[in-house]
């Protein structure tokens, strides 16, 4: 239930894409665009009795069809994604035709001119990408080995001792910006906050001997020595373990890195893999047996931010995610509880989220889980052929339009070849499965969520849902934009005695309200989500079984009962999920089964109304029931049944413990665990959670027997409701196929309606020369695709003053005087204040068209 971000698992194609790759792949010939035949050959597992290894060369005929044309589900007939973990193979690829997209982002001035002179590819910018150096916070089983990176301020020196201005403008040739907090360049609290961050980058700006000064204190302290420049502890020298991704700019940031820690003395060990081989490592082993020391992370937002309150939970917090590596964090009590109210929206009015955010963008850069390197703004290449929508934040990869806008222009039909860094990196499963952003694309292409998000703005639009109505507790700040949502204030909102608040993980029930309160409770906010009367005839998973309500009721069950010790599914690094989803929860209600309606009461209400919705659908996002995959309720029987029994489990801590498999609903190991659980499912009839899901199922058979039909022709058990389903799996060869789905609901045209979005460019213009003590007036013009910016399009225009060393002097509103022109005045007083020498006056401006704020800068000289 809680947001997911993507680990950017690519290979920064092009040089960029800071966030994702893999090893080189077997090539996939492209399979027609226009009425041609290609032969491909793939090697796929079947599924009877027994599983068959098979060859077989398949003929494909597509003919090119003039749209517009009458079709359900997506644009194109096949998606063949191929793994190429070289940009510059990438990009010669497509030249050549030989792809069609590369859903990576791309940098580097050789990529850019290959593409300027390739002719035939468009790009996009993409900037919700981000990089770290992510440290192993654990301390070493093996008391004669020493992880620094166990001490705290040795973690908060590596801020120090990171030049991100060189990383930026050398490393990414300007396609980056230097990254300092947890706060996204792409989302609105980069305008709110500008202040606050750009105090932040002042105290951590570059300074090497200061980082050098403290890590010598806090190593001697730790019983370390240094001997002729080199730490030594217990006779041996202090070997850091550093894993660079190799597919990107992360291969040399990683060694600019590993260059940084031998200066400060460390011996360095640098192990230079792809994101597939060292993902093991840094999210699967034991922090304990200190295999790692720090990481060249990135992360990938999928949709513009419109809070990040909730990222120093994800990010700082063993509650962010049930990964060993996490588990070992150290937060303080006042931190933890900070966090947790920030994630759960816990404030009274603005001014109070104001000070919250500030004193955990604080404290989150002193605990230094991760030092923040850079944000880049780099582009994703694809054919000019290619009509896609991409996200401002999420680029291609992680949008979530991307399965049902990409096409061939005016064309219908065809098959698209899509090269991504990686594919198939980490098991798939809902509970602890594949965060991968490559991973996430595929999956996307094969589900949907109840809402997606506007790629422009970041708030919720409705899919499989209706419309909604939230209430929220008068006093609160929230605000609603889009009509399909209805918003109303109550001096209270009381939960309902029979809503469902609880849960009995013994006789595996829902417990009302009326069972688990002492006295009649309040909720903050009542979210009502409202789906179509005919969605459980329309809608059908991808082995033909109609969506139904049991489905819902399964992932509300799963959220209480793995993290429960009473489950016999009961997952121990599940539990700081469960005690983080309780926090804020009141209650779920099923107001009606047909058509569904179901109200979700709770303490956490977004700033946007449109994005508060509990939604319950059994999928990915936010207010869904599931983190890392779309699942029916007969498939999540199945992986239960393996849980329980111990032939896989869902989660790497939980696996590794046991020593056994992760569950995985694709391919390997697991395949064979689902055959036979399934199988005695259908013998026995079997429903988990009978005592409560059975109320909801009158035919388990038919599901089950669908699945097992599905899994015998394609080889997995992955299901969804999408545009297309995953038909070839082929993990060896790093491909995977995806089928156009002719029975999606949806005609395929539905989501071909957003434009270009409206992205501000600034530029400040004044005197070049202030005397101290006069006033000065400085001209902003904000400009976006080539005409001026309406006034009424733009939410605020703040500007921030610093003086020859970098302290901020005075922030302020500009004034709008006309469309594309804001005046900005510094009063008589302001420029007293001025030193004589060099100025800066900063500018952000917060447009109402997009979510993310556009940045200008002028620097002048004052004198006496």
């Amino acid at each position: 239930m809680k947001k997911v971000l993507f680990l950017v698992l690519a290979v920064m194609l092009a040089a960029l894409a800071a966030c994702s790759a893999e090893p080189e792949v077997v090539e996939v010939t492209r399979v027609v665009t226009e009425e041609q035949v290609v032969e491909v050959e793939v090697t796929t597992v079947v599924q009877e009795e027994v599983q068959v290894e098979v060859t077989r060369e398949v003929e494909v005929m597509v003919e090119a069809t003039i749209a517009p044309v009458d079709r359900n589900g997506g644009w194109l007939d096949t998606i063949v994604f191929t793994q190429e973990p070289n940009q510059d193979s990438a990009i010669a690829r497509l030249a050549a035709g030989d792809i069609d997209m590369f859903a990576d982002d791309v940098a580097g001035a050789a990529i850019l001119s290959a593409i300027a002179d390739a002719g035939n590819i468009q790009t996009r910018t993409q900037y919700g990408l981000y990089d770290e150096i992510f440290f192993n916070n654990g301390a070493c089983a093996d008391e004669a080995v020493l992880n620094p990176f166990h001490n705290q301020k040795i973690r908060e020196a590596m801020n120090w001792a990171i030049d991100r201005d060189y990383v930026a403008d050398e490393l990414y040739a300007g396609l980056a910006v230097p990254k300092f907090t947890t706060i996204s360049e792409a989302g609105a609290d980069r305008g709110r906050f500008a202040a606050e961050i750009r105090a932040i980058e002042a105290k951590y700006a570059y300074d090497l001997e200061k980082a050098r000064e403290i890590i010598t204190a806090e190593m001697e302290g730790l019983g370390a020595t240094l001997e002729d420049g080199k730490w030594v502890y217990n006779g041996e020298p202090v070997t850091l373990i550093g894993l660079i991704r190799i597919e990107d700019t992360r291969l040399q940031i990683g060694n600019y890195v590993a260059n940084q820690l031998e200066d400060l003395g460390f011996t360095i060990e640098r192990v230079e893999r792809t994101s597939g081989e060292l993902s093991p490592l840094w999210i699967s082993s034991d922090p304990a047996e200190c295999q790692w020391n720090w990481y060249t992370g990135a992360w990938s937002q999928t949709a513009v931010d419109r809070s990040n309150a909730d990222n120093f939970d994800f990010f700082y917090n063993p509650r962010g995610v049930p990964w060993p590596s996490w588990q070992v964090y150290e937060p303080t009590p006042e931190f933890d509880a900070l966090s947790l109210r920030l994630f759960n929206n816990d404030y009274a009015d603005l001014d109070e989220r104001a000070e919250m955010m500030a004193q955990a963008l604080e404290m989150a850069s002193e605990m230094a889980t991760r030092v923040w390197v850079t944000s880049r703004t780099t582009l994703v290449p694809f054919s000019n052929d290619v009509s896609v929508t991409t996200d401002l934040a999420g680029g291609v990869s992680g949008a979530a339009l991307w399965s049902k806008t990409a096409r061939f222009a005016d064309e219908v039909g065809g098959s698209m070849t899509i090269a991504l860094p990686s594919v198939f990196t980490e098991p798939w499963n809902p509970i602890g499965g594949s965060n991968w952003v490559f991973d996430n694309m595929v999956k996307r292409g094969a589900g949907e969520p109840a809402f997606y998000s506007d790629p422009n703005t970041g708030l919720r639009i409705p899919n499989r849902a209706e419309r909604a109505e939230v209430v929220v507790e008068e006093g609160f700040p929230m605000s609603k934009t889009l009509d399909w949502v209805d918003l109303s204030f109550a001096p209270e909102i009381a939960v309902p005695d029979d809503a469902w608040a609880g849960w009995d993980a013994v006789n595996q029930v829902f417990l009302t309200a009326a069972d688990v309160y002492t006295e009649p409770q309040t909720a903050v906010f009542k979210s009502t989500v409202y789906y179509p009367e005919d969605m459980f005839e329309t809608v059908k998973w991808h082995d033909g079984s109609p969506i139904s309500v049991a489905d819902f009721v399964m992932g509300m069950i799963i959220n209480f009962d793995l993290g429960n010790p009473d489950s016999p599914y009961y997952d121990e690094s599940k539990a700081p999920d469960l005690d983080q989803f309780l926090s804020a929860f009141k209650g779920i209600r099923i107001v009606s089964t047909d058509p569904l309606v179901i109200e979700h009461y709770g303490d956490n209400p977004s700033l946007d109304a449109e994005n508060s919705i509990y939604s319950w659908w059994p999928g990915t996002g936010g207010g869904e029931a599931y983190d890392f995959a779309d699942v029916a309720w007969h498939n999540m029987a199945i992986m239960l049944r393996g849980e329980e029994n111990g032939g896989f489990a869902f989660t790497p801590d939980k696996a590794e413990a046991n020593e056994i498999e992760r569950t995985n609903m694709i391919a390997g190991p697991s395949l064979e665990v689902w055959a036979t659980e399934l199988a005695a499912a259908i013998e026995e009839g079997w429903i988990p959670y009978a005592a409560t899901l059975g109320e909801y199922i009158d035919d388990p058979m038919t599901s089950y027997n669908n699945l097992s039909e599905f899994a015998r022709r394609y080889g997995h058990y992955y299901l969804g409701t999408g545009a297309y389903f995953l038909s070839g799996v082929f993990p060896v060869e790093g491909q995977a196929i995806m089928t156009h789905n002719p029975n999606h609901p949806d005609a395929a045209n539905r989501w071909d309606r957003f434009s270009a979005p409206a992205i501000a460019e600034v530029e400040v213009d004044g005197p070049g020369r202030v005397t101290i003590g006069d006033e000065a007036v400085f001209d902003v013009y904000v400009d976006a695709l080539g005409e001026t910016y309406a006034v009424d399009d733009i939410n605020n225009v703040q500007y921030l003053l610093f003086d020859a060393t970098g302290q901020q002097i005075e922030q302020g509103l500009a004034e709008a005087v006309e469309d594309g022109l804001w005046s900005v005045t510094l009063s008589a007083d302001t420029t007293s204040m001025l030193a004589e020498g060099s100025n800066r006056l900063e500018v952000v401006v917060v447009s109402n068209l997009v979510a993310i704020p556009s940045l200008g800068s002028f620097e002048f000289v004052t004198a006496p």
